[in-house]
């Protein structure tokens, strides 16, 4: 991607997405104050923002650890190539995966899951694989021991003209 989609409104408009998106009744009607555009088109950038795979999702990063105790895991499934989707959708309905995702591997479908406690998660690994018909041989379970947190920001205007490429 080349940064001549972006102009300045969708510059700023990334950097609230990413760092200050407003907790207000109308979050898009705040952000098109700050921006002096109207609500609708803040919608209309979003949208095309998202259209062209610039913007992935809008929504909220939770830290876990906060909230309570919680297990989690990393899990790798040797998946044969005509039973992915079929698996993949399995995976995708349960409320504890965040991240599920093809790889070019023996493990070919890896998905993040979380639970309350650890006897939980390993009922919900259990249990998925049994509805997704993978035995305990095609699974790479490697639960998490320490955590460790990363900021990823994206600087839109890293030269601080507002100016400057992605």
């Amino acid at each position: 991607m080349t940064d001549r989609h972006l102009d300045i409104l969708d510059r700023q408009l990334l950097e609230i997405l990413q760092d200050t998106f407003p907790l207000a009744p109308r979050p898009w009607h705040a952000i098109g104050r700050r921006l002096g555009i109207p609500e609708g088109e803040v919608l209309r950038r979003v949208r095309r923002l998202a259209d062209e795979g610039i913007v992935l999702t809008v929504s909220p990063v939770i830290e876990s650890a906060r909230i309570g105790p919680m297990a989690s895991t990393l899990i790798g499934m040797r998946v044969p190539a005509d039973r992915v989707e079929r698996c993949a959708s399995i995976v995708n309905r349960e409320p504890g995966v965040s991240h599920n995702y093809l790889r070019d591997h023996d493990y070919n479908l890896w998905f993040t899951l979380a639970a309350p406690d650890s006897a939980a998660l390993r009922r919900t690994v259990e249990d998925i694989a049994a509805r997704a018909g993978v035995p305990p041989a095609d699974l790479l379970d490697l639960p998490a021991v320490r955590r460790f947190k990363i900021g990823v920001r994206f600087r839109f205007f890293p030269d601080g003209d507002g100016e400057g490429g992605i």
